[in-house]
């Protein structure tokens, strides 16, 4: 026994796994074709071992453009095993790629339905990079994972040494390492070299107490974003109806208005048993819930970001909730 904290690390690809040509390679590494698995991972940064005893979780070692609902139906899984073989386990650290890792996240501070603190963990660097941020941000990940102050936050992201938490953090910027933020709120903590210091909670309701449980559904229902622009018609919502979708999320003009013709083929479609919810494109703030959408029945996001409205609407379309407007207020 190491007498450190066991910290479960489960890989699925992603720029953190990625391995270029060469040191200078920051952007275009997918190239070059090469993703580590977990193990190659842990391997690369050995100071892991002073802050945990890591069990290593092979996963995926693919970009996360590929992650979608079977991915994330196995990572509830995963955990729940996890939870049972290591009673002494004291969280569970996912490593991802950055482009779904607000997505994924979320899903899980949802549907976990295990009490161990997830960490979600990405890099904006590949591992070959000159000055790469994946070992450090794994370091921290683990750190986090395995600090008592993160139980009960639903799932976290780690990266740039801060805590973020799933339902608020979002993607901001292409390249720079402080692209993961939370706009309304700010991050929950700091993973500092000497503490993980922590300064607020969220009070949305998520895991492992919420009414989702994903672990037994096949398949969830189709849900689409659609997005407001100026001269948008409907086109693009109803082949989505077409398609078979059961929901459909609307990026609107802040705070959530659309034209009206997106206004008349959500109404429609509402009218053949289409959820319909409004967000707003902006990144920030809550979408607003006016008379007239309130009346074609069009249901409002709240703050959440169209791409955190979808990964809420779908769990609760599947679990046949109708009073979709709770949940939105709720989660």
């Amino acid at each position: 026994m190491s007498g450190k904290p066991k910290v479960a690390v489960i890989g699925t690809g992603g720029t953190i796994s990625s391995m270029g040509r060469g040191p200078l390679e920051l952007i275009d590494y997918g190239a070059a074709g090469r993703v580590l698995d977990v193990h190659g991972v842990l391997a690369r940064v050995p100071e892991l071992a002073e802050v945990a005893e890591v069990v290593p979780v092979p996963f995926r070692a693919i970009p996360s453009t590929a992650l979608a609902w079977p991915e994330w139906k196995e990572l509830l899984l995963i955990c729940d095993r996890l939870a049972g073989e290591h009673p002494d386990l004291a969280g569970i650290v996912v490593t991802h790629g950055t482009a779904t890792l607000e997505e994924t996240a979320y899903f899980l501070s949802l549907t976990l339905k295990v009490a161990l603190p997830v960490v979600v963990v990405g890099a904006q660097r590949p591992a070959s990079a000159l000055a790469a941020d994946g070992p450090m941000n794994l370091l921290n990940a683990c750190r986090v994972a395995a600090d008592p102050g993160a139980r009960g936050l639903g799932a976290l992201v780690l990266l740039n040494d801060e805590i973020q938490a799933a339902r608020e953090v979002t993607k901001t910027s292409t390249l720079r390492l402080q692209t993961f933020r939370t706009p309304d709120f700010g991050c929950l903590g700091h993973a500092d070299a000497d503490a993980i210091a922590w300064y607020r909670r969220p009070l949305r309701r998520m895991a492992p107490d919420t009414e989702f449980d994903m672990r037994g559904m096949e398949a969830l229902p189709r849900v689409d974003i659609a997005y407001a622009y100026a001269g948008a018609d409907g086109a693009a919502i109803e082949a989505f109806v077409a398609a078979g979708a059961k929901g459909i999320v609307v990026a609107g003009f802040a705070p959530g208005y659309v034209t009206p013709a997106m206004s008349e083929a959500m109404a429609a479609a509402v009218k053949q048993g289409v959820a319909v919810v409004t967000s707003s494109r902006a990144g920030s703030g809550r979408a607003a819930r006016t008379t007239k959408n309130a009346a074609l029945g069009f249901v409002t996001a709240d703050n959440l970001t169209p791409q955190k409205a979808r990964v809420l609407l779908a769990p609760a379309l599947a679990h046949g909730i109708t009073d979709l407007e709770r949940v939105f207020a709720t989660y």
